[in-house]
């Protein structure tokens, strides 16, 4: 019993990630202005690193968490790059 509540659980965790990812995608393609689509695309790579998550707790590989940890350092590296562009009009000074 508890590894099928167990299996349902992760299944629902990934179809409301997917849900979620499918709204960033379209808050991306629809923002008004580059502040929103900055912000939709940080959404989106945590979303995907939390579905990398789920799927490595699902199949039980190690991959999958390493893809996770890529995936957190270099969105939050262009999430800052992004914002200070933004902000400035350069990346780098």
């Amino acid at each position: 019993m508890t590894a099928m509540i167990l299996s349902w659980s992760v299944f629902l965790a990934q179809l409301m990630l997917a849900l979620g990812m499918g709204c960033t995608i379209w808050r991306v393609a629809r923002g008004p202005r580059a502040q929103d689509r900055v912000l939709a695309l940080d959404t989106f790579y945590v979303l995907a690193a939390m579905l990398l998550l789920v799927f490595g707790i699902r199949t039980g590989s190690v991959v999958y968490f390493e893809a996770a940890l890529v995936i957190s350092l270099l969105g939050f590296v262009a999430t800052a790059a992004l914002s200070k562009f933004l902000m400035r009009g350069e990346v780098i000074e």
